[in-house]
């Protein structure tokens, strides 16, 4: 998708978000790092209209069936095994991380090793109870649009935010987001998708989630940084449902980014690791929605 150009892996990845986090069937729960992307281009690629998934054997277990014919999508799942008697080299080789990091961030007698699993959308299974069919309703928007739902993510952060500069960018050092006049935007949906874009950039503060990449990626550090914001960007966007907004004054950091996953076959596991905890971090403070009801006369 990358390799396709910007527009193209952009709208695909925020279209998907805008169906929700893809969730297990069973039970509930939801699915994360690059698991999220490799199901939600499943989605669009398929055509399926939700984001729930189940196992084969989940399936069989509701008294449900997989259509005879129908392809799963290999995840990835990462489980910590003691070592046992391995040499430094076979342990060097397990690239461990919590979603596919470096071998050397595992603690001393363990290593985390990728398995894979395959799941099959909703759209595949037939005899699904009605338990897991209500989880394929559509995911709840702000009744005020996607506007007020990012201004609500925004708010409840509560970064410092400034305005009047020529272009949009996050300053570590003066743990402060810049942005041009709202007026200079093309449409308040951009305003907020260039603010939610750097909102993620802020997450990574060392006050908040301490996201620094230097010692492993070296001078693709801050590339692979706007990877984490652009992926995260997707999902805040897509809970949102700024799906068709455009996040303006962005540099182009595509090659910069191919280059990195190409070197390194496990990034992308620790950038949608990254990007999925940034989400996260910024859902948690959203402002709840106000109660907009008439207030009834009193009775004096």
């Amino acid at each position: 998708m990358l390799e396709k150009g910007g527009n193209v892996f952009r709208e695909r990845w925020t279209r998907a978000a805008s169906r929700g986090m893809p969730r297990n069937g069973k039970t509930g729960a939801p699915y994360h790092g690059a698991n999220v992307l490799l199901l939600w281009d499943a989605a669009i690629e398929q055509g399926y209209a939700s984001n729930v998934w189940l196992t084969y054997k989940q399936a069989a277990s509701l008294d449900a069936q997989v259509r005879k014919g129908e392809r799963g999508v290999m995840c990835a799942h990462f489980e910590r095994k003691a070592r046992r008697g391995e040499d430094a080299d076979d342990a060097a080789n397990v690239q461990a991380g919590e979603e596919g990091g470096r071998a050397e961030e595992a603690p001393r007698g363990g290593v985390l090793l990728c398995m894979p699993f395959w799941v099959f959308n909703v759209a595949q299974i037939d005899g699904l109870p009605s338990e897991v069919v209500d989880l394929c309703v559509e995911p709840v928007k702000s009744p005020s649009g996607p506007v007020e739902s990012a201004l609500r993510l925004l708010g409840g952060c509560d970064a410092t935010i400034r305005h009047g500069f020529e272009r949009a960018m996050y300053l570590p050092e003066l743990d402060e987001i810049r942005l041009p006049w709202p007026s200079r935007f093309t449409s308040a949906e951009a305003c907020c998708a260039t603010s939610l874009h750097e909102l993620v950039h802020w997450t990574g503060h060392p006050s908040r989630l301490n996201r620094q990449f230097g010692k492993r990626f070296g001078d693709a550090a801050y590339a692979f940084e706007e990877l984490v914001a652009e992926l995260g960007s997707a999902f805040v966007m897509g809970h949102c449902g700024l799906v068709d907004a455009t996040i303006e004054g962005h540099a182009a950091y595509l090659d910069s980014w191919l280059q990195v996953l190409k070197n390194d076959r496990t990034a992308i596991f620790t950038a949608a690791r990254h990007a999925g905890e940034a989400f996260e971090y910024i859902l948690a403070r959203e402002m709840p929605l106000l109660d907009t009801a008439p207030l009834l006369p009193s009775d004096e």
